[in-house]
């Protein structure tokens, strides 16, 4: 094997054009000869530039609507030879066929095909066969074919060809090979995804997901570990699609509780009022609704300011100024809104760290989707957890129904108990968390946990009262047994949704009828862990 291999022939092929042109031009003034199809050759032809079409080579025409065209032994043999086996020197000299030096392919746009929405028999015409099969051919012989399938490496092409007099080096050709079987991986995962759906086959026998890289992080959780952040090619509005306008670059950790934020947020709709959540490490430390944007600020702050710093800030509505002025009273990692006016981001820029994204929309709290789970030995796959629930699906079990104000505030609760890390514990009063107990063993704890944070804040405030006196409180699972409710009873809340479905709901609810509570079942759980 020879480290350097001049590029003396090149096959192109695309279906994005981008850069195509410019690529052709550089190749020809270096003196490479171009193959090239159909339309592709059309676009290099209109340039000036002198083109071979593949049919000229193969002996046969373009046929079956352009299905076949490349699959031959003039086209695959010149990219399988291996130069340095007699044998496979002697057979392209008996057959007349040509070495292949380069090969530039991009695929069919089937991803974007199905994601416009198109017909079953519009996304099988676009599933590629003839472009992986060459980039799986020029990929297995990289010690002698080049193989370049993202736009994005024609410059590097380019660079590698001059620095080494129109030729590349094993490690550039090594390099390209892995980017061309990562690609073809992903493309057969986008058409098997696809259509596992399209057949309704919620566990396929065989599931692939696949990524495009979007950042190498400095690391991940810890400093000790390695991290990167992929892409998985969905428009989903949130931090992986967000335009970023100021800051240091993302973290592992800011990614992960960015994403925890705004899913939050989302939740809550711009025509109901302002909304804000505050973050920390993926836990809601405090959400609000609010006549203003600062108000739902300033509420959802004075839930837990001391857990509050260092956050993420989430809001369901354009940023303005009095709210990034009270945001930047504390240290803030994150501020991801579905964009910023110029006044409020001129308030920003005179914090250089702090990160301000923009999203164009909220997400979908309702869209379907997968979420995914590495655990050792495999991976655990389950719908994204997008149940909803309004006023209708509630159960009233107590003697005691929950007033008006209250059902607004169980609501609430239970909205924001969906993204709390089980056991999840919250209290809301007045559309704003006064506690939040998260991620404890014992959901007594977690009761006990968010009724101590709010006498915590209380005494901040200056409150006499903890903020919980008076407020109502969701659990995301069922209370097994009554002393969780009878704790939250103790912190002074008057109502409460859980589930319901426990072995003991009975004597759950003869202790709510006993400590004058409201309780309603939603007959939903939100487990999340």
């Amino acid at each position: 094997m020879t480290d350097l291999v001049p590029v003396r022939r090149a096959l192109l092929s695309v279906s994005d054009k981008t850069g195509l042109v410019e690529l052709g031009q550089a190749l020809a003034a270096r003196g490479v000869e171009l193959l090239s199809t159909g339309g592709t050759a059309g676009t290099l032809r209109e340039a000036g530039l002198d083109v071979i079409d593949v049919a000229e080579v193969t002996g046969f025409p373009e046929m079956m609507d352009g299905r076949v065209k490349t699959l031959h032994p003039m086209v695959h043999g010149g990219l399988l030879a291996l130069r340095d086996n007699p044998a496979h020197v002697a057979a392209m000299d008996t057959h007349g066929i040509g070495a292949i030096d380069l090969l530039v392919v991009n695929l069919y746009p089937f991803e974007a095909t199905v994601a416009k929405g198109a017909a079953y028999d519009d996304c099988i015409e676009n599933i590629d066969i003839g472009g992986p099969a060459m980039i799986r051919a020029a990929a297995k012989n990289h010690a002698f074919v080049s193989v370049v399938v993202d736009t994005e490496d024609y410059a590097a092409l380019l660079t590698e060809l001059d620095g080494n007099d129109g030729a590349t080096s094993y490690g550039f050709r090594q390099r390209l090979a892995q980017i061309a079987y990562a690609r073809t991986g992903a493309y057969d995962a986008a058409v098997s995804t696809w259509m596992a759906g399209a057949l309704g086959e919620p566990a396929p026998r065989r599931r692939v997901f696949a990524g495009v890289l979007a950042q190498t992080l400095r690391y991940g959780e810890n400093p000790h570990q390695k991290a990167a952040f992929y892409l998985d090619g969905s428009d989903r509005p949130g931090v992986a699609t967000a335009k970023q306008w100021q800051g240091k670059e993302l973290s592992y950790n800011n990614i992960n509780d960015t994403d925890a934020a705004f899913e939050l947020v989302s939740e809550f709709l711009p025509e109901a009022g302002p909304a804000c959540a505050i973050i920390k490490h993926a836990n809601p430390c405090g959400v609000a609704r609010g006549a203003t944007l600062a108000e739902a600020y300033g509420r959802a702050f004075d839930c837990d300011r001391t857990s509050a710093f260092g956050g993420i800030i989430a809001l369901n509505m354009p940023l303005d100024e009095a709210t990034a002025r009270a945001i930047c009273e504390i240290f803030t990692e994150v501020v991801i809104a579905p964009s910023a006016d110029d006044a409020a981001r001129a308030v920003f820029a005179a914090k250089k760290n702090l990160r301000l994204l923009t999203t164009g929309a909220l997400a979908d709290p309702a869209a379907p989707g997968l979420t995914v789970r590495q655990v050792s030995g495999g991976m655990l796959v389950q719908d994204k957890d997008n149940g909803r629930i309004v006023r209708d699906d509630l159960k009233v079990v107590t003697k005691r129904a929950p007033t008006a104000a209250e059902l607004d505030d169980l609501l609430f609760a239970w909205t924001v108990a969906k993204h709390v890390k089980s056991n999840a514990i919250v209290y809301v009063k007045d559309g704003a968390t006064v506690g939040v107990g998260a991620g404890q063993m014992s959901r007594v704890d977690s009761t006990r946990i968010a009724a101590r944070k709010s006498m915590d804040m209380a005494e901040v405030l200056g409150l006499d009262a903890p903020l919980t006196q008076g407020s109502v409180v969701a659990s995301d699972a069922f209370f097994p047994f009554a002393d969780g409710l009878l704790s939250a009873a103790e912190a002074g809340a008057t109502a409460v949704i859980q589930p319901g479905g426990s072995m003991r709901d009975d004597e759950v609810i003869a202790a709510a009828d006993e400590a004058g509570l409201a309780m309603v079942f939603s007959g939903m759980r939100h487990f999340r862990h």
